[in-house]
């Protein structure tokens, strides 16, 4: 399918590819990893032809179909489903042809490759993507220039999803979805027949929808077998032999060096040490491993507070008055709270966000603040709001003037700012450093929460799990809009949907999430032309979805309790029995503590006996819903 010979390919000084090598079979689902800036998406561009390689060669076996997604968002007065028809290039030639075609044999070989791309069925299939990437029936007839920049660019994907290519080139696919479009993708990309090279750093997609990974690391290309987490302990594994096999040759090497300058001179051992220093030229050096750089973020802790930090009842904000976006919001957050929150795009996650962080008023409806509540927010829309001619001292100078500029350099340092690059002007710093100094923003004040949205879209692996680490280490309160399953997994403790016009709690896990979400779009795709489909059927189709949803969580949430209060009372009793059973390896603890070995014994039984309870009441209630998940798909 695809060959990659000998290719360096350079940008000025630069070297992004030398003397790199990799085989393509058919049908593979590659993820293409690396640090940010080590030239993945020029790569992608080689493939194309877009560009050249300075060396070597790239080539893609002949008359195969290659697509990837426009980086120019598709506009004007066309349908969403017009634009993705029309990217079937060989569909449109054959119809038209199939118009004034008179040779009955021609006729006849048009009908035959009609049927051979299911071009009947197109309407329908084109309809079925759209509808996963997020389209309702509406949509997918209104005009383009109605959609924003982030849905037109998913009107891009869909024209690239369509024709079923040969090979399919994806760079960051997912970063213009929201979570339930991402769910749906995953799993499209996961059953697609055909090849396909999928740049990303969503660790989720590349366990879930590929098979083998690319790396792309110190300008040469490897090809691993198996998903990112299998990829990732292999090359560790790699590295770890690699640094051994390099310590051994050292040792010989030194060994040999030793015994030449000693016996080189020596008339008895002259033409033994004249062998060995033959092999010793002849020795291959085993190159050093450099360890990639992880980037550092962290966000200062911000003073204890007591409950509740933010408290809404019946609250309603919008944009325009009379006409909220969201309504009947009685929510709390406390210090300490991980909150996810899960809805489409459009649904007002945003709007929440920007209503949490005082960048929108209340409509209507109350509003309590702790006396010490602060808030530091992050946004995808602050990336063009950078001056592009400040360094990032002179930003972070300039939206917090009372900061000392020691002070803001020690906080620029740790979010992997060094002193040429926090010196350096924004328009030449990378997506990734941008993200990064506007992290550093949201937590330059240490404040009680931290809203962040969609804060990973230019952060390559590493960095992502860096966020993970400081969202963690954290004490204030988080609110957090992503699409990215690993960091919703990893963070969040509470997840809050955003769904017909107001925000409420939800009363399950992130699987059963994904499980409603999946069974819902199962239910709402389009099979048939999208012409018999009737605005009203889908709209009661959603009805119903949601009413099912609905009446699911209800019925899971004393279950769910369980399992939480199961889960706390489960750490509170092992954190108890690990603390006597350190008593009593020390000697003489129990007499500081007022206590003897035999009631710390007796305490230590009751500790056991508890935890068998409230274990298997765990586990009951986590196969029931296990189950109840299982019977809905």
């Amino acid at each position: 399918m695809l060959q990659i010979d000998n290719v360096t390919y350079r940008i000025g000084d630069r070297v992004l590819l030398e003397n790199a090598n990799v085989t393509v079979p058919d049908g593979h689902r590659i993820g293409l990893v690396g640090r940010n800036g080590t030239g993945k998406t020029t790569l992608l561009k080689l493939i194309q032809g877009q560009i050249e390689a300075d060396e070597g060669s790239v080539s893609v076996r002949e008359k195969i179909t290659l697509a990837a997604v426009s980086q120019q968002a598709p506009t004007g007065t066309r349908s969403p489903l017009d634009v993705v028809l029309a990217a079937h290039q060989e569909r449109d030639r054959l119809l038209l042809e199939s118009e004034t075609a008179e040779d009955p044999q021609r006729i006849a070989e048009i009908h035959t490759r009609l049927a051979d791309i299911d071009a009947h069925t197109a309407p329908a299939r084109a309809a079925s993507i759209l509808s996963g990437l997020g389209f309702d029936q509406s949509a997918q007839n209104a005009p383009l220039d109605s959609f924003s920049g982030g849905w037109q660019m998913r009107v891009a994907l869909a024209a690239a999803l369509f024709p079923n290519p040969d090979l399919l080139l994806l760079d960051e696919p997912t970063n213009h979805l929201d979570y339930e479009a991402t769910l749906w993708f995953e799993r499209y990309l996961a059953s697609y027949a055909n090849t396909v090279i999928v740049v990303s750093h969503d660790r989720s997609l590349l366990n879930k929808s590929v098979n083998h990974i690319l790396h792309l690391r110190d300008r040469q290309l490897k090809l691993y077998r198996g998903t990112y987490d299998t990829f990732e302990r292999t090359h560790r594994e790699h590295l770890d032999q690699q640094s051994k096999l390099r310590q051994k040759q050292n040792y010989q090497r030194h060994r040999i060096e030793r015994f030449v300058e000693r016996f080189r001179y020596k008339a008895m051992k002259a033409k033994q040490a004249q062998s060995r220093l033959k092999a010793l030229e002849r020795m291959e050096p085993i190159a050093s491993v450099v360890e990639e750089r992880t980037t550092p973020i962290s966000f200062p802790n911000p003073e204890s507070a007591s409950p509740a930090l933010l408290v809404y009842e019946n609250a309603a904000v919008g944009y325009e008055p009379h006409s909220p976006v969201l309504s009947e919001i009685n929510l709390r957050i406390d210090p300490g709270d991980r909150i996810a929150l899960l809805g489409a795009n459009g649904n007002g996650k945003s709007t929440f966000a920007r209503l949490v962080s005082d960048r929108l008023s209340l409509q209507s409806g109350k509003r309590a603040r702790h006396r010490k509540f602060t808030v530091g927010y992050f946004a995808q829309h602050q990336l063009e709001e950078l001056s592009a001619g400040e360094t990032a001292v002179e930003a972070m100078g300039r939206q917090f003037p009372r900061t000392i500029e020691q002070d803001i350099r020690t906080r620029l340092g740790t979010f992997g700012f060094s002193k040429p690059l926090a010196e350096t002007p924004i328009r030449d710093l990378s997506g990734g450093e941008k993200a990064r100094l506007l992290l550093a923003f949201a937590g330059i004040s240490a404040p009680q929460l931290l809203v962040l949205d969609e804060p990973t879209n230019h952060l390559d692996v590493d960095a992502r799990e860096s966020l993970v680490h400081a969202i963690n280490e954290f004490e204030g309160a988080v609110i957090l809009i992503t699409h990215d399953r690993h960091i919703v997994e990893l963070c969040a403790d509470h997840l809050w949907i955003v769904e017909n016009g107001t925000v409420t709690p939800f009363e399950g896990s992130l699987d059963d999430y994904e499980r409603l979400t999946l069974h819902s779009l199962d239910q709402n795709d389009v099979t048939t032309d999208p012409s018999t489909t009737t605005p009203a059927k889908s709209k009661n189709n959603q009805k119903k979805a949601r009413r099912q949803r609905a009446e699911k969580r209800m019925e899971l949430a004393p279950y769910r309790r369980a399992i939480a209060e199961s889960e706390t009372l489960i750490d509170r009793l092992t954190e108890e029995k690990q603390k006597i059973e350190r008593l009593l390896s020390e000697s003489g603890t129990h007499e500081a503590v007022g206590q003897s070995p035999s009631d710390m014994l007796i305490r230590l039984a009751e500790i056991d006996q508890q935890l068998l309870l409230e274990e298997k009441k765990w586990v009951d209630a986590t196969e029931f819903i296990e189950a109840a998940g299982r019977n809905d798909l």
